[in-house]
């Protein structure tokens, strides 16, 4: 379905959608796991509600996703999947608080971190990234104030949050924000995410000398601070693409991106990312499936 086509939908749809993708074999208990469950009927019931017949506790299909206690209805929920997995560079809270007619900011703002936390992937199932593999480095953070430009050092030392970016050539990437960009801390996180078997390629930045030893495909260098940007299919454009939407998104769209927060902004940039190749809903319905089993509390 396109967005117009869930806008049509009525709740009873909606619901119907979401239980196809949450449970494509049929209801699941989210409490035990148990498919002995029972769907209550009647006006005495709610719409949706089931219950297990083996732990006796209800349930509905939100139970146990990022939408479980939300008085949102579940066909802006669609709506909200679909337009924060199409929008290439993002959409604020603000934006989706208008189209969907949410009755406050912090309503919206909430939501869209829900929605980040079910693009999100558990580093312990994510697949290592592999072949040649491009890293790079980036601060975000907004310009600085007029008289402020001392506060607001460019590069290295500045306040902005340092990011990292892992980018397959043609693949996948895992993008994320670190504490500070030092060596031990950036090899750490290549060697997380990266397969041993990969090539690593870099800029000249001193932190990552030492990688060679570590991956059996080497390290290649490419020189930015000689300007150098590419040599012999040698270079990090993949990843400065990734960056260029990053940063688009950040200006564009939500202007400012807190560091409490940055790296909810980075799942979701890094999700449309990895899904890049499939269509919008299909992009969306994999998001949804995201959902089980992860909970955001506003606190």
């Amino acid at each position: 379905m396109d967005l117009t086509q869930i806008s049509e939908l009525t709740e009873a749809q909606a619901r119907e959608y979401l239980e196809s993708i949450i449970w494509p074999n049929g209801a699941e208990c989210p409490h035990c796991g148990s498919k002995n469950v029972t769907k209550l009927a009647g006006e005495s019931h709610r719409e949706g509600l089931h219950q297990c017949n083996d732990c006796r506790n209800p349930f509905t299909v939100t139970v146990g996703s990022v939408m479980e206690d939300s008085h949102i209805p579940l066909k802006k929920w669609l709506m909200a999947f679909h337009l924060m997995s199409s929008s290439k560079k993002g959409i604020s809270a603000l934006q989706l608080k208008r189209d969907l007619g949410l009755g406050s900011y912090r309503t919206a703002l909430f939501l869209t971190h829900r929605v980040r936390l079910a693009m999100s992937t558990d580093p312990v199932m994510r697949k290592k990234l592999e072949g040649k593999v491009e890293v790079d480095e980036t601060y975000v953070g907004g310009k600085p104030r007029k008289g402020d430009e001392k506060e607001h050092k460019k590069g290295r030392g500045t306040k902005k949050a340092p990011v990292l970016v892992m980018v397959e050539r043609e693949g996948n990437t895992v993008a994320k924000p670190i504490k500070r960009l030092t060596g031990k801390e950036l090899k750490t996180e290549i060697k997380t995410n990266v397969d041993v078997s990969s090539m690593v390629i870099t800029d000249d930045f001193k932190s990552y000398r030492g990688l060679k030893k570590e991956f059996e495909g080497g390290h290649a260098i490419i020189r930015h601070s000689e300007g150098e940007y590419s040599r012999d299919g040698v270079n990090t454009n993949t990843a400065e693409a990734f960056f260029a939407l990053l940063k688009r998104g950040h200006y564009g769209v939500f202007h400012h991106l807190s560091k409490h927060h940055l790296f909810r902004y980075c799942d979701e940039f890094a999700f449309r990312w990895n899904h890049r190749k499939i269509s919008d809903s299909e992009r969306r319905d994999i998001a949804i499936s995201q959902a089980v089993g992860k909970r955001l509390m506003y606190s």
